[in-house]
């Protein structure tokens, strides 16, 4: 028997245990969106009616949706204000009706306002409407206040991205692949928590640990199932990143499949900006985000550089042949980066859902250009040098709205990675390198 069939028929179990752990989480996931979505299953369209005074959503709001041949539905608005109420066709001019005695008594009602719209589709299936209670007012914030409120933000995402990046640079320093299907497990995790929590019913502070457990699980699975067999039979990076491309592509459709193209909401979510920041809005979700971030990636960094496995992981990185030549188990470090990566590309999964806020199937992809920006301008390959660049990407993408639209910020952070790298081509922590 050849040595390359005993190693493949070695990975056959651990590819036949990746498939049935994905398969069994997804089957899992198939019910989430229903159940945490408000719409009438019973119904292709809708309208999403959001109801909100002075910025601060309105739950247990009332509406009524009438339409063509005497339609009618009715919907309640949730903790976020929002309802979502199914119409049958997108023909004809749906009125949208709020109930005025459904209203808190704290609410105020400005004279003149009008308690029904007219809704009409165009070519997407839902429309929305939204009544905004209470008088208008202009506020004027000053340049230095929208400043530090946009940097605060910034910081908030770039912990956030951070996460994702550190194991998206391991695996690059360790393996040489540049894992394209990286935004797919921060996808995963974000699916897990709410899996866990919508599905089982479980609370949330116990479901996101489960579900960056089971993120672990799949990057073990990964390796174990696909990526191991492909580098002992020497495929190159080049194959591996147009596998990894594959894969991405497949787990992002079968999430659709699965979880719909909808956007739903993780519960718990505290709407509600803490008094007292002045110019800064922060809400509790968000102060316990960035806590837990700078908690995770600190214990990371002491990973790194205090325990024998993580300066394995360091010595991997810098030179796997001469790190295979000292003694160092290059496999078994190798498929623990991989579990460590998918661990923490989970759980920027699950704080992305409550920063964005929402899950959707392709998240992931929305924030992997930034990702690999991160890398890029930290240094490829080095973890501390991904949190430098995800902490200067995520503070440029929020900062960079002061001054472009917010649908161009993240062409900006992309702008600013290429004059760096016109300077300094190596990145900011990264280390010359000899060519030819």
């Amino acid at each position: 028997m050849s040595p390359t069939t005993l190693t493949a028929r070695r990975s056959a179990p651990w590819l036949i245990a990746l498939l049935g752990t994905i398969l069994a989480a997804l089957m899992l996931l198939i019910s989430a969106p229903y159940s945490a979505a408000a719409a009438d299953d019973d119904y292709d369209f809708a309208i999403v009616v959001n109801v909100k005074t002075s910025g601060d959503p309105i739950a247990d709001a009332e509406i009524t949706v009438t339409g063509p041949d005497d339609f009618s539905n009715e919907g309640t608005t949730d903790e976020t204000g929002r309802a979502t109420i199914g119409v049958p066709s997108k023909e004809g001019t749906y009125t949208v009706e709020l109930d005025p005695d459904s209203l808190p008594e704290s609410v105020s009602v400005p004279d003149g306002f009008e308690f029904t719209q007219e809704a009409e589709f165009g070519q997407g299936s839902t429309v929305a409407r939204t009544f905004t209670l209470g008088a208008a007012e202009r506020n004027t914030t000053s340049f230095f206040d929208q400043l530090l409120s946009r940097a605060v933000n910034g910081l908030n995402f770039g912990l956030m991205l951070g996460l994702a990046a550190i194991g998206l640079s391991l695996v690059y320093g360790t393996t040489g692949l540049s894992n394209f299907a990286h935004g797919e497990m921060v996808t995963f995790g974000a699916l897990g928590a709410l899996m866990f929590s919508t599905v089982a019913g479980l609370p949330i502070w116990v479901a996101i640990p489960l579900a960056v457990v089971l993120s672990g699980v799949l990057g073990l699975g990964m390796d174990a199932g696909i990526w191991r067999p492909l580098r002992r039979k020497g495929v190159g990076t080049v194959q591996l990143m147009i596998v990894s491309i594959g894969l991405s592509l497949a787990l992002r459709y079968v999430f659709q499949i699965f979880v719909g193209g909808g956007t739903t909401q993780l519960p718990d979510r505290s709407t509600k900006n803490i008094a007292g920041l002045g110019p800064i809005s922060l809400t509790v979700t968000d102060l316990i985000s960035m806590g837990i971030s700078i908690i995770v990636i600190l214990a990371v960094v002491w990973w790194l550089m205090r325990t024998r496995v993580g300066r394995a992981t360091r010595a991997v990185s810098d030179n796997p042949s001469l790190a295979a030549a000292s003694g160092i188990d290059v496999d078994a470090v190798v498929r623990v980066v991989w579990v460590v990566a998918a661990a923490l590309a989970g759980l920027s999964g699950i704080l992305w859902a409550y920063f964005r806020p929402g899950i959707k199937w392709d998240m992931g992809t929305s924030v992997l250009l930034l990702m690999f920006a991160a890398v890029t301008l930290g240094g490829l390959g080095t973890a501390f040098g991904a949190l430098v660049g995800s902490l200067i990407v995520g503070m440029l993408v929020e900062i960079s709205t002061l001054w472009i639209p917010s649908d161009l910020k993240y062409v900006g952070a992309l702008v600013v990675l290429i004059v760096i790298l016109l300077f300094r081509p190596q990145g900011i922590m990264g280390r010359k390198e000899r060519i030819g």
